[in-house]
């Protein structure tokens, strides 16, 4: 199995560590992998053919969950900041609500103690022993129990699982505008699979698959609530309602000196989002696709 994902499995003091970028290759499979891990088995991840006219790739990523809060902001959300000495990574997975810290989890009632946990690692490092021991303190979960899969943004299997969160973003977005997002029931989305970059391109990876979504991402979202709570935030949700919405995302990373805080945070979310709201048989989508930022951000 390995050998066909083009991974390489490692033990680092007991826990499985999967490297599907990092000194591995990498491949299609497994970045499907990684976001079906991210997501923690809740929704289906595939890949589709999209219009390369308008979205400047000829394949995008497809998520579709009925699990969504679960899926997306439970496990797919990158909300733990793994910090140990030097080494640094944004963590996602199941292993979030085993954690438990983050403030958005307490309030969804996302919250686990499970006896084992997988999880993601976008990093452009391997971790070390001490970085288990610290992700296996912190979920309580020993780490013989522990599974990861690492690789950069960059990287091909990299790209589809940052690529994957078009639903995960728009999510947030109305979690961050105070919308009940439990209201919420079903949801898909698709943004166009961006070129890798080179290895040594970190900020390249992260602009491509931030310009996917934000300039391409299309996201549709069942809910059932009063249309009132719908309209209140439909127009705030797509990422053309950003002051920094425009340019491709590493121009404007530059610009903030790299700080992802400095950035407007109302940035991360699709191109464009469908609400279709069961109650009142009502549905909003707004936004817009950005062909010529994709262009310019993939390089074409």
């Amino acid at each position: 199995m390995a050998t066909r994902l083009r991974v390489v499995t490692h033990r680092v003091d007991g826990a499985l560590l999967i490297d599907a970028g990092i000194e591995a290759t990498g491949s299609l499979e497994a970045g499907l992998a990684m976001a079906r891990v991210c997501l923690g088995g809740a929704a289906e991840v595939s890949l589709q053919a999209e219009d390369a006219d308008r979205l400047a790739s000829d394949w995008g990523v497809l998520v579709r969950t009925d699990r969504p809060i679960e899926a997306c902001l439970g496990g797919q959300y990158a909300g733990w900041p793994v910090s140990v000495d030097k080494f640094f990574a944004m963590g996602s997975g199941p292993m979030r609500m085993a954690r438990g810290r983050e403030e958005m989890l307490g309030q969804l009632g996302l919250t686990e103690s499970p006896q084992y946990a997988a999880g993601v690692l976008e990093t452009t490092e391997l971790p070390t022993a001490e970085v288990i021991r610290t992700i296996a303190e912190q979920t309580q979960v020993a780490s013989e129990s522990l599974a990861i899969m690492v690789a950069p943004a960059g990287s091909l299997a990299g790209t589809i699982q940052v690529v994957a969160r078009s639903v995960e973003t728009a999510l947030h977005k109305l979690h961050a505008l105070k919308f009940d997002v439990r209201c919420v029931f079903s949801a898909a989305g698709i943004a166009p699979l961006a070129p890798p970059t080179r290895p040594s391109d970190v900020i390249g990876g992260i602009g491509r698959t931030n310009d996917a979504i934000l300039y391409g991402g299309r996201v549709t979202l069942w809910v059932d609530c009063e249309q009132d709570a719908v309209d209140a935030v439909a127009e705030s949700v797509p990422s053309v309602a950003s002051r920094d919405y425009g340019r491709p995302f590493a121009e404007i990373f530059k610009d903030y000196d790299y700080d992802f805080y400095k950035v407007d945070p109302h940035l991360f979310s699709p191109a464009v989002v469908q609400i279709i709201n069961r109650r009142s048989g009502l549905a909003r989508r707004v936004g817009q696709l950005q062909t010529d930022v994709l262009r310019a951000s993939f390089g074409i």
